[in-house]
């Protein structure tokens, strides 16, 4: 797992973490049940506060990407979870609002971004 804090970035730290292993879990760079660096190894391992680690993982956990087990830490969650499927629905259909707005803004027409969609499903 590989965090990278920006210090320049206009987002806090903890929103910094919580995005970049929420896309290392949805891409399959983090394993479902992959164990986590503890809150505490990640603090120092980033040099950032304890606290700062504990709101990215509880948020995390909140949201399903990650699950707590006591006495053993902190494990990206089965992909099969109800709470990651519906997130990554989200994000999908995020991602195509964006698409489809870029396109019309582009001048293109609704077929011309169908096919488009279509020849990115094929690559």
């Amino acid at each position: 797992m590989k965090i990278i804090i920006k210090n320049k970035s206009e987002l806090p730290i903890y929103e910094q973490i919580e995005q970049q292993m929420k896309t290392q879990i949805l891409e399959g760079k983090i394993a479902e049940n992959e164990q986590l660096p503890s809150v505490r190894q990640l603090a120092k391992d980033l040099k950032i506060s304890v606290i700062t680690t504990t709101r990215a993982y509880n948020d995390l956990a909140e949201e399903g990407f990650i699950v707590s087990v006591a006495g053993k830490g902190y494990f990206a969650a089965a992909r099969d979870n109800e709470l990651m499927r519906e997130r990554m629905l989200y994000e999908m259909e995020d991602g195509l609002e964006k698409a489809v707005t870029n396109g019309r803004n582009a001048g293109l027409s609704d077929e011309e971004i169908v096919d488009a969609l279509r020849k990115f499903m094929e690559e």
